[in-house]
């Protein structure tokens, strides 16, 4: 059987074995394509792109060796500043006074970390994020902030005396201890193990570049010379080809609501607020346990030096020899556990405002305004403890309770309105999904 002639192409087929196999006869050409194509179809239609096979069931793949390696190095990193910070809370507080320091710092940290995830409800946060913030707070931060506010206290007092130490505690602690605890938001947004997969043919992933290519045609190459100009003086100078620029890690929780035509620009979402505000409340949970262990260990054993030197005297020993155990513990674990948090959410939630937003001024604003809201906050607390009892009472009841409120009821906002969203889409059809 032969198929009729076109055109001065010729196609003949032997099913000899029910295949069909172009033969050529004379003033033909072979047409490309598979084998396995019809004959008399001379030129192949564009056929769609071939959807891809089911995963079979098995074992799941092996996570990439750059993600793993990343991990095991946050893993070894923040071990070794768990030991570094255990040594030095020990150093001051000595073994029975870091055992009761941990023993009371626990207590409030099942209502704090209660709170934060009732809000992570919205959120979403992974549980490996959360875990690695609160040991960057508990472990990391700790470290840093010990051994730069010693070295600075040392150093203001030896120069200032006096006014050294009001600065160290009021100006100095807050910006460092911020500081640390808001790099573990920049760390969780570092492009660490990620792999770059570009849009191609076979793929259909958008490419993740680094690099940014300057404008103009041609090959890529090194260098590309600009024409020599009359001030000059004859000299060429090289013009690089690829020029980087800033990119960021794209956290799934941190994502704004897309443009629409009816608002063009990207903006923030419930969910990429509470975000923020779970991340940084998370690092700063972990930090206050461990600063409450050192002054609850510390104070500790100050009152059991004092006990001891009692019962010297003569003296029957009490319970009131533990007074300052007790004010410590009421100071840090009742009336203020939540004062960290607070003080690290506003640095989330800037950062938060600033990846999301779409407009540019509020998104280079946003930012520092909420590290600088922190910090000040951070220091009016600080500076509240000089003023004695009535004057820490009225900076708690003036400045404290209304912004731990406003806390509340934006997590009470952000629960509300991502369920109401969640409500609109289960009632919407599904092409309207």
């Amino acid at each position: 059987m032969s198929s009729p002639s076109c055109g001065g192409y010729r196609t003949s087929v032997q099913a000899a074995d029910d295949r069909e196999v172009p033969t050529l006869t004379a003033g033909t050409r072979t047409i490309p394509g598979p084998r396995g194509r019809r004959a008399h179809r001379l030129v192949p239609r564009p056929a769609a792109a071939p959807a891809r096979p089911a995963a079979a069931p098995g074992p799941r793949p092996a996570r990439p060796v750059a993600l793993s390696s990343v991990t095991a190095t946050a893993v070894l990193t923040l071990a070794g500043c768990g030991v570094l910070i255990l040594h030095l809370v020990r150093r001051q507080t000595g073994t029975t006074g870091l055992l009761v320091g941990l023993g009371l710092a626990l207590v409030p940290l099942p209502f704090v970390l209660g709170g934060l995830a009732w809000l992570n409800q919205t959120a979403r946060v992974p549980l490996r994020h959360i875990v690695f913030c609160l040991g960057w707070g508990a472990c990391a931060a700790t470290t840093a902030a010990i051994l730069a506010n010693g070295w600075t206290s040392s150093y203001l007092t030896a120069h200032q005396g006096s006014l050294g130490e009001v600065l160290g505690a009021d100006l100095v602690t807050p910006v460092i201890e911020e500081s640390a605890k808001g790099a573990a938001l920049l760390v969780l947004l570092l492009p660490l193990g990620r792999r770059i997969r570009c849009h191609g043919h076979r793929t259909d992933r958008p490419c993740a570049s680094v690099l940014r290519r300057l404008p103009g045609g041609g090959q890529p190459h090194g260098y590309d010379r600009r024409p020599a100009l009359p001030h000059a003086r004859g000299r060429l100078r090289p013009r690089p080809y690829l020029r980087p620029r800033p990119y960021l890690r794209p956290l799934p929780y941190l994502r704004p609501y897309p443009p629409t035509p009816d608002r063009p620009r990207a903006r923030a979402r419930p969910r990429t607020l509470a975000a923020g505000v779970v991340l940084g409340g998370i690092t700063a949970c972990g930090f206050a346990f461990t600063e409450n262990a050192l002054y609850l260990g510390r104070a500790f054993t100050d009152d059991q030096q004092q006990r001891l030197d009692s019962i010297g005297l003569g003296e029957s020993p009490s319970l009131r020899d533990f007074d300052g155990t007790v004010q410590t513990f009421v100071l840090r674990g009742l009336l203020s556990p939540f004062a960290h948090p607070l003080f690290t959410a506003l640095t989330g939630l800037g950062l938060a405002i600033t990846l999301t937003t779409g407009r540019r001024r509020l998104a280079r604003l946003a930012a520092p305004a909420g590290l600088l809201l922190a910090m000040a906050l951070h220091g009016t607390w600080n500076a509240a403890a000089d003023l004695g009892t009535h004057g820490f009472l009225l900076v708690y009841a003036v400045l404290m309770v209304p912004c731990f409120a406003a806390l509340v009821c934006f997590a009470a906002w952000a629960r509300t309105r991502t369920a109401r969203h969640a409500a609109r889409r289960a009632r919407a059809p599904a092409g309207a999904r």
